[in-house]
């Protein structure tokens, strides 16, 4: 189980597409930041302006990196990286999908 210590929380959350995604900012100490979220079952796109670490804590899902056909199969406890300026599609299909996205240096 992944927790956090001595961080800043913005208490607006990130909601995307009618609810279905939802997320909250997390900034540590040394600048950088992460967010945390709930993903609803469901196909979304998101278009990456830095680099990101995806790490599914719970549930799994489907996903597809831009520029790729290649369908990954990610379950809880596993990650995947999307490079900057690109984008994947996830699928949901059933139960809540949980996740924290990590930015990366570019």
């Amino acid at each position: 189980m992944s927790s956090f210590s001595n961080v800043t929380v913005d208490a607006k959350a990130n909601v995307y597409f009618d609810g279905k995604v939802v997320s909250h900012t997390v900034h540590f100490t040394d600048g950088s930041r992460k967010t945390l979220g709930l993903i609803y079952p469901g196909k979304y796109h998101f278009g990456t302006a830095a680099p990101e670490r995806m790490e599914i804590i719970a549930g799994d899902c489907l996903v597809v990196l831009d520029g790729s056909s290649e369908s990954l199969a990610i379950e809880a406890a596993a990650s995947f990286d999307v490079p900057g300026n690109s984008g994947f599609t996830i699928t949901v299909s059933n139960g809540i999908c949980e996740y924290i996205c990590s930015f990366l240096p570019s």
